[in-house]
């Protein structure tokens, strides 16, 4: 196991032709705006059934921040949804932490499936209000320290601001 590869993309999260995609989810697992709605919407409504069973059976409280569970990809061109809850940036006293576990769990669990192409979004950059300079330095280190079995990680960035981040946090 190595680090893997690190790519970046501006574009869409759910046109991903990527082994798993990674869901930027609250942990009500239910559905919501920015990237989890888009993955729920485009998805269908397998992903939401999926969650529902996942709560029933294994997270009754919901997915903690840092944290992350696989689904169905459903509808979307990957193979399967990798949900993991970011930080709320200004609600917690460890943020950094909390982000590179959210990355680091979603490349464990990519293992667990044999995913070898893995497309993250800006986790907790949203309504989360995490810095997107920051996180893009600690979402970058955490993906380079990662010993994992997935051969790329796709930052997959909706906006020019983010791009523009991560490609500056991918050439320190």
């Amino acid at each position: 196991m190595v680090a893997p590869r690190i790519t970046l993309a501006r574009g869409d999260i759910t046109e991903q032709h990527v082994d798993a995609v990674v869901n930027a989810a609250n942990s009500s697992l239910l559905g919501g705006g920015g990237v989890d709605g888009a993955i729920h919407r485009k998805g269908g409504p397998a992903i939401l059934e999926a969650c529902k069973e996942v709560r029933r059976t294994r997270f009754q409280d919901g997915l903690p921040t840092g944290q992350a569970v696989a689904t169905t990809a459903g509808e979307l061109p990957a193979g399967w949804v990798i949900h993991t809850v970011g930080p709320v940036y200004d609600r917690v006293d460890e943020p950094a932490r909390l982000l590179e576990a959210c990355h680091l769990e979603a490349l464990r669990v990519a293992d667990e499936l044999g995913a070898k192409t893995v497309a993250f979004p800006a986790i907790s950059t949203g309504v989360f209000g995490y810095p997107v300079e920051e996180a893009a330095s600690v979402a970058i280190h955490a993906v380079r320290g990662a010993r994992t079995s997935v051969d790329e990680v796709r930052f997959v960035l909706f906006d020019d601001e983010a791009f523009d981040a991560f490609h500056r946090a991918l050439g320190e």
